[in-house]
C-alpha cells in the first residue's frame, strides 16, 4: 500500500480537511440543531412526548447500531466511496425529513439519517489517516476536532435563526447544498484508499441482531409510560429486545469477524472506563435533551435564545479539553474522572434554578459553567484511558467502542429520563407540569453523574508513570459535540506506536 504523501500544509491536504470537515459538520448540525426544534415539531404535529422522543433517538438508534458496520464497510470498499455515500444518503434523507408530512414520516426519515451518519462519521477521521503520513497525522486530526467543534457550535446557533427566521424544516434542507459541495469536492480532491488486509464476511447478523435489540429496548422505555408496562405491545418488544440481545452476545462471542470482539472487555480499566462514559453521557444526554425544551417552553426563550444557551458548554471544553489531557498525562486518569463527574452533577443540579425565571445569567448560566467545566475535567482523561486500557493492536476498535458506548448512553437517558420524571404526554408543553418534570429529571441526571464518578474511583488506576518516548508528544485532545467522546490522537501514538486504523471513528 503506498505510504500517505499529502501535508496539511500543501493546498491537496487543505482541500482533504476541508472535505472532511464539511462533510462531519452537517451531521454535527443535525446532532446539536434538532433538540432547538424540538417544542416547534411537537405544536405542528400535536405529538406527545414519547414522539418527540423518537424523532431524537430514532436517530441515534441506527447511528449507534451500523456505526461499527459502517467503518468496516470503508475500510473493505474505499473510504472515499463509503463516505461520500453517507454523505449523499445523508442529503436524501435530510431532504425527506424537511418534507416530512407528519410525525411518523419524520421519525422514519430521521432512522434513514442516522443510517446516512453511520456510514459517513467513521469515513472523515479514516480519510485523514490514510490521507496524511504520521508527521502530519494528529496535525491533521486536531485541525478537524476543532474546525468541527466550530461546527457543533454554531449548530444551535444557525438551527435557532432558521427555526425563528422561516421554520424547523429549514435545519434539515440546510444540509443539501453543504453535501453537494462535498460530494463534488470529495470526487475531486481526495484519494481514494482501503485497507487490502480486510477480509472475511461482514458481520450482517451482529449489525441486525443489534438493531433488533435497540429497537425492542428503546421501544418499550418510551412507549411503557403511555401504553402500560403489562401492555401486549410493550411486553413483545421487551421480548424481542432481550431475545435479541442474547443472539447479538452469542453471535459476537463465537463469529469468525465479530463486529465487537467481546473479548476487549476482558481489561478491566477498559471496561470500566466504558462503564463511566456510559452513566455520564447518559446523565449529560438526558439533561440537554430536556434544557432546551424547558428554556423555550417555561422560560419563554426564543428558539435561537435556546440554542445560545449552551454555547459556554462548547466553548469551555474547545478552551480546557488539551489542558486537562495534559494534567491526565502527568497525574494519571483516576483523580480527574472521579472528580469530573462530580462537578458535571452539581451543574446539573443548578439546573434547578432554571425554571425559576427567565434571567439567563442568573438562572442558567452558572450551571452551564459548572458543568462544562465538570465535563472538560472529565472527557480527555476518560478518552485516553479508554484508548490506553485496550490492547495497541485495538486502539481504533477501542475508539470506535467507547463513542458507541456514549451513544447508547444517550439513547437510553432520552428514552428513559422523561418518564422518571413524570413527563409523558403532552406535559412538555405545559409550563408548570415540564418545571416540575425538568427539576426532577436534572437531579436525577445529576445523582447518575455522582455514581460515575464514585465508579470511576473504585475502578480506575493510574498507570506506572514511564519517561515518554523522545519525540512523541503529550497527549491533547479537542472535543466537538455533546454526545460522544473526541479522538486521543496523540495518546494512540504513546500508546500503540503507530496511528490506530480507524473503523468507526469518533462522535463528530
Amino acid at each position: 500500500m503506498a505510504v500517505p504523501s499529502l501535508r496539511v500544509s500543501s493546498a491537496p491536504g487543505r482541500w482533504v480537511l476541508a472535505v472532511t470537515v464539511l462533510g462531519s459538520g452537517i451531521a454535527s448540525l443535525d446532532a446539536t440543531v434538532v433538540n432547538i426544534a424540538l417544542p416547534s415539531i411537537g405544536r405542528e404535529f400535536h405529538a406527545g412526548t414519547s414522539t418527540i422522543q423518537w424523532v431524537m433517538t430514532g436517530y441515534t438508534l441506527s447511528l449507534a447500531a451500523f456505526l461499527l458496520t459502517g467503518g468496516t464497510l470503508g475500510d473493505r470498499f474505499g473510504r472515499r466511496r463509503m463516505y461520500l455515500t453517507g454523505v449523499v444518503w445523508f442529503a436524501l434523507a435530510s431532504a425527506a425529513c424537511g418534507f416530512a408530512p407528519n410525525a411518523l414520516i419524520l421519525i422514519t426519515t430521521r432512522v434513514l439519517q442516522g443510517v446516512g451518519a453511520a456510514l459517513l462519521t467513521p469515513g472523515s477521521l479514516a480519510i485523514l489517516e490514510a490521507s496524511f503520513p504520521p508527521a502530519d497525522r494528529s496535525r491533521a486530526i486536531g485541525a478537524w476536532s476543532g474546525l468541527s467543534g466550530v461546527a457543533t457550535a454554531a449548530g444551535p446557533l444557525l438551527g435557532g435563526y432558521l427555526i425563528t427566521a422561516a421554520s424547523w424544516r429549514w435545519i434539515f434542507f440546510i444540509n443539501l447544498p453543504i453535501a453537494a459541495a462535498v460530494v463534488v469536492l470529495g470526487a475531486r480532491h481526495v484519494p481514494e484508499s482501503r485497507d487490502v488486509a480486510a477480509a472475511g464476511q461482514l458481520d450482517t447478523p451482529g449489525a441486525l441482531t443489534a438493531v433488533a435489540f435497540l429497537t425492542g429496548l428503546t421501544f418499550a422505555l418510551i412507549e411503557g409510560p403511555t401504553l402500560g408496562w403489562s401492555s401486549p405491545s410493550v411486553l413483545a418488544m421487551t421480548a424481542v429486545g432481550t431475545a435479541a440481545l442474547a443472539a447479538f452476545l452469542v453471535r459476537e462471542q463465537t463469529a469468525a469477524a465479530p463486529m465487537l470482539p467481546l473479548a476487549i472487555f476482558r481489561a478491566r480499566q477498559f471496561a470500566a472506563t466504558n462503564a463511566v462514559t456510559f452513566i455520564v453521557y447518559a446523565a449529560l444526554s438526558g439533561a440537554t435533551f430536556l434544557l432546551p425544551i424547558e428554556l423555550q417552553v417555561v422560560s419563554g426563550y426564543s428558539p435561537l435564545g435556546s440554542g445560545l444557551a449552551l454555547l459556554p458548554l462548547t466553548v469551555i471544553m474547545l478552551a480546557l479539553s488539551a489542558r486537562s489531557g495534559q494534567l491526565a498525562s502527568r497525574i494519571g486518569p483516576r483523580l480527574q474522572m472521579s472528580v469530573g463527574p462530580v462537578v458535571t452533577g452539581a451543574g446539573f443540579a443548578l439546573l434547578t434554578l432554571a425554571t425559576h425565571g427567565s434571567s439567563y445569567v442568573a438562572y442558567v448560566l452558572p450551571a452551564v459553567a459548572v458543568f462544562g467545566l465538570g465535563m472538560a475535567i472529565t472527557v480527555a482523561p476518560l478518552t485516553a484511558t479508554a484508548m490506553s486500557s485496550a490492547p495497541a493492536e485495538h486502539s481504533g476498535l477501542a475508539s470506535a467502542v467507547n463513542n458507541d458506548v456514549a451513544r447508547l448512553g444517550g439513547l437510553l437517558a432520552i428514552a428513559l429520563l422523561p418518564a422518571l420524571a413524570g413527563i409523558t404526554g403532552t406535559a412538555y408543553l405545559h409550563p408548570h407540569a415540564l418545571a416540575a418534570g425538568f427539576r426532577t429529571a436534572v437531579l436525577i441526571a445529576a445523582a447518575v453523574c455522582v455514581a460515575g464518578g464514585l465508579l470511576a474511583a473504585v475502578t480506575i488506576t493510574n498507570p506506572p508513570r514511564a519517561a515518554a518516548p523522545a519525540g512523541v508528544p503529550p497527549p491533547e485532545y479537542l472535543h466537538c459535540g455533546l454526545e460522544a467522546p473526541p479522538l486521543a490522537a496523540a495518546q494512540t501514538l504513546a500508546v500503540g506506536g503507530k496511528p490506530p486504523s480507524v473503523p468507526s471513528g469518533t462522535r463528530l
